[in-house]
């Protein structure tokens, strides 16, 4: 990109437009206006190994906010962390006939070490179930050495046909949950336990508000007796599956042969849960917050979220003004300051922009001498002038401010999106003209949700804990309804 020598501000708009221009527009093609964001805004590249991106370190650091926030809420549930083999022998996937029909076609497989041939295929690991049972299936003797409720951080490898960055990687980071309890009672409010945390982690820090619901049977893990999701919905109206939680019951410790003696001194069967979110986050974040300027974060989860451009930085005492207020504020805020002087402040300002940074904070000689700052919103471009002695307590609040608007305005798109349709007329009409989230009745009949499918190209998303009782008839078939469902077309 060429740079030009900024002076006033009509360049600085010129400077604005042109640097834009890069970024494809959200209405015209959301997808790619997708992965214009990924790769302007610094988070990630694609590499020689196909379907697979490299993570750079503004991403990862996106990343590390979230592990971090989500690691801690595990700890305070009970959770303890775990590190479990990448490759899974080939018997062992086998052991849970539903669980690996539903992954055979992901599977990569390890044939040869070195230079000899296996005698067994080994899976690179798509996720670790049955490495969890086996060795829980070693380990537990008696319902006193109960619950395991172990959790691993680590990468997975699914061998997707089509690939976008952080929404579906053939390798891809997460983190996957794997209890066993001595009751299903014990079971079924973990599963519940855990959906709520990936709640709050999605809503309070990434500001997306979520559909808490179960999935259909068609939709459910492969597995899993239930599946509990929570739905988030993009700018352009589609829907992503932020988090799920998977009730499993007995299905799994019995082919593994779990047990453990019971307070009657018997042998029983434990009840086992798994969960999981992954970096498709990061991709949430993008679609539901970002738009033509480029990436916007909300503050709880940005590596930066407050960065100083001081302005005319040659004039004298600029920069060490610049300097001393970055060093009291970064004491409280994760802070950047931008003392790059090769480049104009109006490339700083839309550079700063594209990565998403909550807040600019602009000093200039001006400034400094009225013993003020001027700063600017990501979120809105609100310019604020604050005194330099109150801008530690102002920044807090204009942060707090932003996170909750970032989260209010996704809320507002949800509900403007979101329809309602007693026959598939209505359906049709709605998924083409407002793409979003459709409540409508079901009859429960698989054919009737594959045929709404094929029609709209809508998926159930989930049955919501709250139902509302649109009518007595299933929108597709128009026999006696059994569940209100929400749909709508996903990443």
């Amino acid at each position: 990109m060429k740079i030009k020598n900024i002076k006033n501000k009509e360049d600085i708009t010129l400077s604005k437009q042109e640097f834009v221009k890069e970024i494809t527009n959200i209405e015209e093609d959301f997808a790619k206006w997708y992965t214009d964001i990924v790769l302007k805004a610094d988070l990630a590249d694609y590499t020689e190994t196909k379907g697979c991106i490299a993570i750079k370190p503004y991403g990862y650091a996106i990343w590390e906010n979230i592990q971090k926030y989500t690691d801690e809420k595990f700890k305070k549930s009970g959770v303890k962390n775990v590190y479990f083999p990448v490759l899974i022998p080939e018997g062992l996937l086998n052991k849970e006939k539903d669980h690996v029909q539903g992954f055979a076609p992901e599977v990569a497989w390890v044939t040869q070490g070195g230079e000899e041939e296996l005698e067994e295929r080994l899976c690179i690991r798509p996720t670790s179930e049955t490495m969890f049972c086996t060795l829980y299936s070693k380990w537990l003797n008696s319902w006193r050495d109960l619950p395991y409720v172990y959790n691993q951080w680590c990468s997975v490898l699914r061998w997707e046909k089509e690939t976008r960055p952080f929404l579906r990687s053939r390798e891809f980071l997460w983190q996957e949950g794997h209890t066993i309890h001595e009751t299903e009672e014990e079971a079924r409010n973990r599963t519940m336990q855990m959906l709520e945390i990936y709640a709050d982690v999605i809503e309070n820090l990434l500001a997306i508000p979520v559909l808490r619901g179960k999935k259909t049977e068609s939709e459910k893990f492969a597995g899993a007796e239930e599946t509990y999701t929570v739905e988030t919905l993009m700018h352009d109206g589609r829907a992503l599956q932020a988090g799920t939680s998977h009730y499993f019951g007995q299905n799994f410790t019995k082919p593994f042969d779990i047990t453990f003696q019971n307070r009657e001194g018997k042998a029983e069967y434990p009840y086992q849960t798994s969960w999981g979110i992954s970096t498709r986050l990061i991709g949430a974040v993008i679609m539901a917050h970002g738009d033509n300027r480029g990436l916007k974060l909300p503050p709880r989860v940005a590596p930066i979220q407050a960065v100083i451009v001081p302005i005319a930085m040659h004039k004298e005492g600029v920069k060490e003004k610049a300097e001393e207020v970055y060093e009291q504020l970064s004491e409280k805020y994760r802070m950047e300051i931008d003392l790059r002087d090769q480049v104009s402040p109006g490339y700083k300002f839309n550079d700063w922009e594209m990565k998403g940074v909550p807040v600019r904070i602009e000093l200039g000689p001006r400034d400094i001498e009225n013993g003020k700052c001027i700063v600017v919103r990501r979120d809105n471009q609100e310019k604020i002038e604050v005194n330099l002695n109150e801008l530690s307590e102002k920044l807090q609040n204009i942060l707090e401010d932003i996170q909750k608007c970032m989260f209010e305005e996704c809320q507002s798109r949800v509900k403007e999106k979101t329809t309602i349709a007693t026959n598939m007329q209505e359906f049709e009409k709605n998924m083409n003209e407002n793409q979003g989230y459709i409540k409508a009745m079901w009859c429960g009949d698989a054919e009737c949700e594959e045929k709404i499918k094929e029609l709209t190209g809508a998926k159930s998303r989930c049955i919501p804990f709250e139902e509302e009782h649109i009518s007595d008839t299933c929108v597709c078939c128009g026999k006696k309804a059994k569940n209100m469902v929400v749909w709508g077309r996903q990443y």
